[in-house]
């Protein structure tokens, strides 16, 4: 445990340098995710800062790099249960909406009740798909929409700190807050790090 510490505060290099590896790291995530609830479900995104350092890999390489406002930037688009703890992750470029990156999040999800989000999941094709799923969207519409969300359910909208709470915890790690990695799958193995030390609650 104390390698995986270093790790992702940035005190000590990860090793992975073979698939089998990277698949381990999720393996442990996905073990002890299976004693979570999923009945709420949490979703949002943040933008993670690239170091210069993080450009320049190989043509043909997924990197998740993409250039935004802020410069070059990565997305993480973040699922997590009631209690704070992460249930799914995807990693995008930073230009990507939160909305294009949702599909991979719900086929994620099989155990889930409600879907709770801000408004930037705001549409009928994310609401529709939900539905299809038996999930209960608790997603808030915009100022211009036409018709207002009768059912909408505020109580649990306003327990959406949650996952900003989540962000907020994998962001006191080094490797997590600023990107240093070159590749796509590095950097999803420090985010398997992180939230398995969430998880086991070592942070």
């Amino acid at each position: 445990m104390t390698y995986l510490k270093n790790c992702v505060r940035g005190k000590q290099p990860i090793v992975v340098s073979t698939a089998g590896q990277r698949l381990a790291y999720g393996k442990v995530f996905f073990s002890l995710r299976k004693e979570i609830d999923t009945e709420w479900v949490f979703t949002d995104g943040s933008y993670i800062r690239c170091h210069q350092h993080a450009s320049g890999s190989r043509r043909g390489e997924d990197r998740a790099i993409g250039q935004s406002r802020g410069g070059a930037t990565t997305k993480i688009h973040l699922s997590c249960d009631a209690d704070g703890y992460p249930l799914h992750f995807k990693i995008t470029g930073g230009d990507i909406h939160d909305s294009q990156a949702v599909d991979d999040i719900i086929e994620m999800l099989t155990d889930a009740t409600y879907f709770i989000a801000d408004k930037a999941y705001d549409s009928e094709t994310i609401r529709n798909r939900l539905k299809q799923d038996n999930i209960s969207p608790v997603i808030p519409k915009r100022k211009n929409a036409k018709q207002p969300d009768v059912a909408f359910d505020h109580y649990l909208y306003k327990l959406r700190h949650l996952v900003e709470n989540t962000f907020a915890r994998l962001k006191h790690f080094r490797s997590i807050a600023t990107r240093y990695e070159k590749l796509a799958r590095n950097y999803k193995s420090m985010l398997y790090l992180a939230c398995t030390m969430i998880h086991c609650k070592l942070n």
